[in-house]
């Protein structure tokens, strides 16, 4: 670990209930969904991400999310679900979740494919969200996608991140997470943004959200803490795959980014034994879980007992 890294506590932000079972051939039920939540809280995650509030028609494995926040179990954990309108806003709402996710691609071809808006309509409904958000007492966390890449339009230039992250914080927003929504970020690059993005904002309302499409996205992980990010999205088993974005594979398991965590010396909270056996669940119920890259060495790790 580099000696100019602070260490101290870093959040993971579970994304498997939602990003993770979005795309999955197998369509999972609320109350197997809440299975795999209720696994995830037993491993110490206390950020979870647990569903979405669209139409079920464009992503069926999303259906019953209300269901899925009425069955929560009843912790301190930090529950959040993704709204992609005014729609899904007023439906998550009426459960009531405190923390509601919002997007915003930084390309407009991508928000055309992923919303049927414009850049401007989006970014529009977003801060129309922020405010009702502010009125609500809810938290409003943004994620803009496409950070780093569009899979239609290219690179994306630093400058258009940055503006747009100050217009949300202007706006009221309680987080802006940085997101790589195709896997085509570096270390170099993630280091680059976001050591501008914690000189200009601080590194306490940002977080990172990275895919593993070029088998990248743990190295990604690392650079973006030597930028001073504390909070990091992750998927148990490495489940996901976005339906707007071609070729785009799993988001950064979860039990890799807590294992480089913890041998890191950072606190997570994260009981590493209790989370494979949640990956193990995740792979059960979607017969499709490859795993992260270090969960063949944490099995054998556990059979050993030498997992707490």
């Amino acid at each position: 670990m580099s000696q100019s890294i602070q260490l101290g506590p870093v959040t993971i932000n579970e994304v498997g209930p939602r990003d993770g079972l979005q795309n999955q051939p197998r369509v999972l039920s609320p109350q197997q969904r809440l299975q795999l939540i209720e696994a995830l809280a037993a491993a110490g995650l206390r950020s979870i991400e647990v569903g979405s509030f669209v139409s079920p028609k464009a992503v069926p494995a999303m259906a019953g999310s209300e269901r899925v926040v009425a069955g929560l179990p009843e912790a301190d954990i930090y529950y959040s679900a993704l709204v992609p309108n005014r729609k899904g806003y007023e439906l998550a709402r009426a459960t009531g979740l405190k923390a509601l996710g919002l997007i915003l691609a930084t390309s407009n071809t991508f928000n055309e494919k992923n919303l049927r808006m414009s850049t401007a309509q989006t970014q529009a409904t977003v801060l129309d969200l922020i405010e009702q958000s502010r009125r609500d007492g809810i938290d409003a966390l943004v994620y803009l996608s496409t950070a780093w890449a569009c899979p239609y339009e290219g690179w994306i230039d630093e400058s258009v991140v940055v503006a747009m992250t100050a217009d949300m914080f202007a706006a009221g927003a309680k987080e802006v997470i940085i997101s790589d929504t195709i896997g085509a970020a570096h270390p170099g690059a993630v280091k680059s943004l976001m050591t501008r993005l914690t000189r200009e904002f601080g590194g306490a309302r940002l977080g990172c959200h990275f895919h593993d499409t070029r088998g990248m996205a743990l190295a990604n992980v690392y650079a973006a803490l030597e930028a001073d990010i504390r909070k990091f999205d992750s998927s148990i088993a490495g489940l996901g795959g976005c339906p707007f974005a071609p070729g785009a594979t799993g988001n950064v398991a979860t039990e890799d980014v807590a294992l480089l965590l913890a041998q890191s010396g950072f606190d997570t909270g994260i009981d590493l034994a209790r989370l494979v056996a949640a990956a193990d669940l995740a792979a059960e119920l979607t017969g499709a879980a490859q795993g992260g890259h270090a969960l063949r060495w944490l099995k054998r790790q556990r059979e050993q007992g030498l997992l707490s």
